[in-house]
Parts: C-alpha cells; sequence; structure tokens
C-alpha cells in the first residue's frame, strides 16, 4: 500500500499543485483570479493560506512543481512531497480522535481492551476505508479537516463552548463544504451557551439569555471570518472569491453521480425516457445525448421530469434540515443531540445538494462514528451507511491494479465493523434485519457484475456509464434508507427529564 500510494496520483493531486503554484508565486490579489489550469482555486482563503505555507516547505523538493504553467507535473519529489503532506497533518486528527477517546466514559466494566468501546471508536475512524483511499490513494486533506471538525466537536461536548466555535470557524474559513453542519452548531450553541439555564421542565428559561456569551460568541466568529475574508473586502474581491466558492454552473450532479436523492431522480427521468420511447409518446430526435451520463461536470435539462434549478435545490436541503433543527431546540439531549443534529444535517444536505461529490458522504459517516459506540440502533444505522457509502466511493479507483487494493481495504474495515460492534451491543437485539442484511449482500454481485462481467460485453462500448449508474442508484438506495431510519429514530426518540433539566 504505501509503494503504490507514493507512486500514483489522481486529478486531485494536480488540483492541489497547481494551488501550492498559485499562491508560491501570485499576489493575494491574484489568487482567486488565475486560471492557466482549469483546476482553479476555490476553497476558501485560510485553505489558500495553508497551500502557501505548504509551497515554501515544497520548494525544498522540487521548485518545478511550483511554476504554474507545469501543468500535470509529476516528479517522484513532488508526488513524496504532496503524499507526505496529507500524512503529516493527519495528526490533526489523530489527535482529535484521542481527544474524543478520553473523555468516553463506561458504562460497564470491560476486561478486554479490544472490546472497550473508545478503542473500537478509535479504529473506526483512525482506519476508515473512505479517508483511507479518498486522501491517501486518491489525494485530499479530509483527515486534517475532519480532525478540526472533531475537535470543535469534542471540545463543544466538553462545555468549551468557545473553543469549539473557535475550531468550527476555523474549518468553515478552510473548506465551506462545512456550512452544511452550521445549523446544527448554530442551534446548539444558542440553547446551551447563550442560554444558561432550563425551567424544571426542561423548556427554555428565557430569562437566562447572556448578551455576554453571545458577544463572546459572536467575537470569535467575527474574527476569524475578518481574518479570512477582511483582505479580500479591502480589495473589492470578495464577489470573485464567492463566485469561486459557489460554482452552481458546475450542474445538479457530479461527473460521477453521488448517491443521494437526485441520483435516483436522474434514474427516473431516463427510465421514463425508455417507457416514452417505447410506447412512441416521446420524440427521439428531441432527447439529448448522454446529457447527464457522460461522465461531464456541466449544465442538463432533465427530458420528462422537471429540471432542477440550484434554488430548488436550496429548498429542499433547507426542509430536510428542519426537523432535526427543531429537535435539537425542543427535545435537547445535551452532546448526543447535538451529534444526532450534525449528523442529519451533513445527510440531509448531501441527499438534496447542489453538484454534491460523492466523497462528501465522509461528512456524515465520521460523526456518525461517534454514535455508533453508543447505542445499537446507531449502530445499525452505521453499518448500512458506512458500507454504502464507502462502496459508493470505488468508482474513484477505477484501474485494474487498484481493484483488489480497494476490495481487501474494504473488506478488512468492514469486517472488523461488523464484528466489532456486533460484540459490543452482543447482549442486544441484532443490529440489522433480514431485509437489510440482503441489501447490504448484494453488494457483492453488483461489484462482480461493475468491474468483471460488463467489460466483456458489447455494452461497455455504447453505454460506458452503465456501472457508475448502477452503483450510484443501487448506494442511493441504503443511504436514503439510513437517512430516514436515522430520522425516524430522533423524531420519536423519548427524551429523559435528566436531559431536558441539562
Amino acid at each position: 500500500l504505501l509503494i503504490y500510494t507514493f507512486c500514483s496520483y489522481s486529478t486531485d493531486f494536480e488540483v492541489h499543485r497547481n494551488w501550492l503554484a498559485i499562491t508560491y508565486n501570485l499576489p493575494i490579489s491574484e489568487w482567486y483570479y488565475e486560471a492557466t489550469s482549469e483546476w482553479t482555486l476555490d476553497y476558501p482563503p485560510f485553505f489558500a493560506w495553508f497551500e502557501y505555507a505548504l509551497s515554501h516547505v515544497a520548494q525544498y523538493f522540487d521548485p518545478k512543481m511550483l511554476v504554474i504553467e507545469n501543468l500535470n507535473y509529476t516528479s517522484h519529489a513532488t508526488i513524496f512531497f504532496q503524499r507526505f503532506s496529507v500524512i503529516f497533518t493527519d495528526l490533526v486528527f489523530i489527535y482529535a480522535v484521542r481527544e474524543w477517546c478520553k473523555c468516553m466514559g463506561g458504562k460497564r466494566a470491560v476486561k478486554n481492551t479490544l472490546e472497550k468501546p473508545a478503542f473500537i471508536l478509535a479504529v473506526l475512524l483512525l482506519w476508515n476505508f473512505g479517508l483511507l483511499i479518498v486522501d491517501h490513494i486518491h489525494f485530499q486533506y479530509n483527515g486534517f479537516l475532519s480532525g478540526l471538525m472533531l475537535l470543535s466537536v469534542v471540545r463543544i461536548c466538553q462545555g468549551s463552548y468557545l473553543e469549539g466555535a473557535f475550531f468550527f470557524a476555523l474549518l468553515l474559513h478552510l473548506k465551506h463544504i462545512y456550512i452544511y453542519v452550521a445549523p446544527a452548531y448554530g442551534i446548539y450553541l444558542l440553547r446551551s451557551y447563550c442560554f444558561t439555564a432550563n425551567n424544571a421542565d426542561g423548556s427554555l428559561k428565557w430569562r437566562s439569555f447572556s448578551f455576554l456569551h453571545v458577544s463572546l460568541l459572536g467575537l470569535v466568529v467575527s474574527l476569524i471570518s475578518a481574518l479570512s475574508l477582511g483582505p479580500f473586502i479591502v480589495l473589492g474581491q470578495l464577489p470573485q472569491v464567492l463566485h469561486r466558492l459557489f460554482p452552481f454552473k458546475r450542474g445538479l450532479c457530479h461527473a460521477y453521480w453521488a448517491p443521494n436523492f437526485w441520483a435516483l431522480y436522474n434514474a427516473v427521468d431516463k427510465a421514463l425516457i425508455i417507457f416514452g420511447l417505447q410506447c412512441n409518446v416521446l420524440d427521439p430526435t428531441k432527447i439529448p445525448k448522454a446529457s447527464m451520463t457522460g461522465g461531464l461536470v456541466q449544465e442538463f435539462e432533465h427530458t420528462v421530469l422537471p429540471s432542477v434549478t440550484p434554488l430548488a435545490t436550496l429548498i429542499c436541503t433547507f426542509i430536510s434540515i428542519l426537523p432535526s433543527v427543531f429537535c435539537l431546540w425542543f427535545k435537547p439531549q445535551g452532546p448526543r443531540g447535538f451529534l444526532q443534529c450534525l449528523v442529519l444535517c451533513a445527510l440531509s444536505s448531501f441527499m438534496f445538494g447542489w453538484h454534491v461529490h460523492e466523497k462528501a458522504i465522509l461528512l456524515a459517516i465520521l460523526p456518525l462514528s461517534l454514535l455508533s459506540v453508543q447505542r445499537a440502533k446507531d449502530a445499525g444505522i452505521y453499518l448500512i451507511l458506512t458500507t454504502t457509502g464507502h462502496f459508493s466511493l470505488f468508482p474513484l479507483l477505477f484501474t485494474p491494479a487498484e481493484l483488489p487494493l480497494k476490495i481487501l481495504l474494504m473488506l478488512l474495515f468492514t469486517v472488523y465493523s461488523f464484528s466489532s460492534l456486533k460484540s459490543l451491543f452482543r447482549r442486544e437485539r441484532p443490529l440489522l434485519n433480514w431485509l437489510e442484511t440482503v441489501y447490504l449482500i448484494q453488494l457483492v454481485p453488483l461489484e462482480i457484475f461493475c468491474e468483471i462481467i460488463f467489460p466483456l460485453t458489447p455494452w461497455k462500448q455504447h453505454f460506458p456509464f452503465v456501472p457508475l449508474l448502477l452503483t450510484s442508484v443501487y448506494c442511493a438506495l441504503g443511504v436514503t434508507y439510513a437517512w430516514l431510519k436515522l430520522y425516524i429514530s430522533v423524531l420519536t426518540e423519548r427524551v429523559p427529564l435528566r436531559h431536558k433539566v441539562e
């Protein structure tokens, strides 16, 4: 694995090499305008400064990687530096996992260390299959960013609200995808920090509102935002920065459909096209060819179903998040309720967001890991979501050499996840019912068909997108089911009085 990791590279590898070159060579006023490469800088300013800091170390490995015009430059020194930078910044993730495991309290004594919830959680996080392939085989810095998120969560759960808000504000200006979970942070901090007391029945004591706490919270967030966006506001470039951060012309779906609601919506539209053509209801000359299945990042129109706009996805996302936010406010359960809302916000945004990347499923899987070792019900949902979500990442590694590697890694992680959580909750009901088990088992023949059978058929030449479509749509069923099951669990759960008082 180490040899393969240091000898291979992906599209995202060139993305970050280009960002190193941009921030190293150009003044800040040109960072968000430079467009020599198609992979323009489209992360928030703090991440640009992160790349700037890395670039001053990179110059000692190979200065040629910092030449903007050297597109797709991949010397051995460049690959080594890029890979090593991910490994080094993963120390933040390791530290965050350690901090979370330290504050976990066990309800029952466990003699075997391997069966302790803290140990199981540490393995589920540090050995997470999706994080491993996305960061260390594909190429990104999700471990570093996820570490900051976990650190903000653990500080908030420990009662260090300002420190938790600081880490989250910092994270938000490193990668704006975390705005998806901002409602959970905002409501929980308002409910637990800005209001300092509850009534005996658990309802909010409105007179306990603290202007000091609100001011301190606002000050922390404002200072971070000012440091990040301030220089671009002074330069009059804030609209350009926002245009790069939110490129709505990229289309509803990524080149490879993320396994969410829109994948199912697209599939239904395609099925209706086929049915309409068979029944002579649709005109074949007016059907766009491969508009959604060409593997390109572009805008497209649906043929039968109404086409979806960015505003429509925003409304759907907002509506899907609302119930979890209301639960967090009206059914307070302390840190557990905060985690549930955070996962639901991440999953709802994944389900209905605009141009969602398949890798965004990690935003829900990682915090759900924290809940999976607490209750059997959450463990079952975690197993469904993590198995289908990780399987949906398989197309990221598409070369023949990567096939045995990704299967082996996922198999090891999945076997451990099932065995460890089953052992942890062995005195309770089975984690999965028979229907859920059958659904997950069907991933095996799906993979055999996509990787072995389909390439040998003549369909490969005419319908090359079929394996991606089948993988995305089948996994979307599992992700949607996990989302609905978690929502039902949260909405129907009774809140103990002690949680209300807290």
